[in-house]
């Protein structure tokens, strides 16, 4: 059964559609075509779009003009230099990730990672080599992938770019960082993530780009960021497909 099964996957994708009905990403209403949302969930998907924030990629209800920054970044500026994302997270985006992330979903990856390429695109286009936020190697055995690595490769070779999972590592078994405040979170993912020695020569003076699923308060992008610009990354841009809603919306 499970050879049929991939044999069935393997298809291309109009032979897929003809076999097996499309259904929507989030629920289970039949839609045209493989990947697509229904109506109902597409009208409730809470999309960014211009104008945003030149750093944050948070939306302004208004356009504020050109460069105006958000109050986090001016607040707080991040390592890196810009973050994008497709949504704001909200129960339909928190379906997808948790689908992908605790549910095995992992057909959701191409489908998104489609989503953060277009909604990523100056980034993309910007980028030396693609990476994905790692996970400790405990965690990874439990989980049996990693999330964002789906999403990064897949954002990679849809723009032929190179994916280098290998550059990043997580040597700090972290607590979850849910429930965690601010401070606490920075604190849990300090120094939890590295960039081996053998591999610096592949990020020495490149743009990076960094694939996360969510962006909450930043503590592991930054992290992870400062990682690699000490191993030599001349640029970090973040990619991720949902962001935690700020008030500057």
């Amino acid at each position: 059964m499970r050879r049929i099964c991939s044999r069935v996957l393997a298809l291309p994708m109009k032979v897929l559609e003809l076999i097996v009905p499309g259904t929507c990403l989030t629920c289970d209403n039949y839609v045209a075509r493989q990947g697509g949302c229904c109506a109902h969930c597409w009208g409730k998907l809470r999309l960014v779009r211009e104008p945003i924030c030149p750093v944050m990629g948070t939306p302004f209800s208004v356009d504020m003009g050109e460069n105006f920054l958000c109050a986090e970044a001016i607040a707080d500026p991040p390592p890196f230099g810009r973050l994008r994302c497709v949504m704001l997270y909200d129960d339909l985006a928190r379906r997808l990730v948790s689908g992908l992330k605790f549910s095995d979903r992992t057909d959701l990856a191409p489908w998104m990672a489609n989503w953060m390429r277009v909604g990523g695109l100056k980034l993309v286009e910007d980028a030396d080599v693609v990476l994905p936020v790692p996970l400790h190697a405990n965690r990874l055995r439990a989980r049996r992938f990693n999330q964002s690595a789906e999403l990064a490769r897949r954002v990679a070779i849809d723009s032929a770019k190179p994916y280098l999972p290998e550059c990043l590592i997580r040597n700090k078994a972290t607590k979850q960082q849910v429930g965690l405040t601010q401070s606490a979170r920075e604190r849990n993912v300090s120094g939890a993530f590295v960039v081996p020695a053998s591999r610096r020569i592949h990020l020495k003076g490149r743009r990076v780009l960094l694939i996360d699923d969510v962006y909450t308060t930043g503590a592991t992008a930054k992290a992870a960021t400062r990682a690699l610009k000490r191993a030599g990354a001349s640029s970090v841009d973040v990619l991720v497909f949902a962001k935690v809603e700020t008030h500057d919306t």
